[in-house]
């Protein structure tokens, strides 16, 4: 029997889970690997050299104060304790150049982290014909190392987005009017984020998308 890779899940504290935390686990077992969750206050020391990659999931805002700006729209903040768990767990995890796959608000996390800034409010700082807060839209994906180019249909479900990509992460992925729907970063074999729910629609891009995440994962 093959080695399936151990990866951790990042959550808040009690019961603050992600939406549909079981998508999240059976995505992950069906690309292969094995996904545990992880939440503020699980043992830190060692927590790197345990797992070996980790995916940040969907969850509510992050707070501008984490990029310096002043909170000027109506935003739903994620539990504090996540996000500054989540941002350690990315230090560590970056010196340790250990796969990350961010979705929605990890995606955001990731480029935070990174000293990138968001749109806190997409329909007021940016307007748009598309509405990202529900529903599906396509996407474009440019050439990036992980992913297949071309045109695909997404689900949708944020009402903030990249708006300067931190330092090191090119985009690879847009929506029709041009919301930044994917990243990675180039010093790092797979540092990656979605705005997109994958595990809410396993076929296609979604399956690839774990796929390579759990083999990068599985070259640990």
């Amino acid at each position: 029997m093959g080695y399936s890779p151990l990866i951790g899940i990042t959550t808040g504290t009690g019961d603050n889970f992600p939406k549909g935390p079981e998508l999240y686990v059976k995505a992950v077992r069906d690309a292969g690997g094995i996904a545990e969750f992880i939440y503020p206050g699980t043992g830190r020391m060692g927590l790197v050299q345990h797992y070996d990659g980790f995916l940040l999931p969907g969850g509510r805002d992050l707070s501008p104060l984490l990029y310096n700006e002043k909170i000027g729209y109506k935003i739903d903040p994620e539990e504090q304790k996540r996000t500054v768990f989540e941002l350690f767990l990315l230090s560590e995890a970056a010196k340790k150049k250990k796969p990350v796959l961010g979705i929605c608000y990890g995606m955001q996390v990731i480029n935070v982290f990174f000293r990138g800034t968001l749109y806190q409010d997409i329909p007021i700082q940016r307007g748009s014909s598309i509405d990202h807060s529900s529903g599906q839209h396509i996407v474009e994906i440019k050439s990036n190392p992980f992913l297949q180019e071309g045109r695909c249909e997404v689900n949708s479900s944020h009402h903030q987005a990249v708006k300067e990509p931190g330092k090191g992460l090119e985009v690879f992925a847009f929506s029709d009017d041009r919301i930044v729907e994917g990243v990675f970063h180039r010093d790092y074999s797979f540092m990656l984020g979605v705005q997109w729910h994958p595990e809410r629609m396993m076929t296609g891009i979604s399956q690839e998308l774990f796929a390579r995440f759990v083999e990068a994962c599985h070259e640990r």
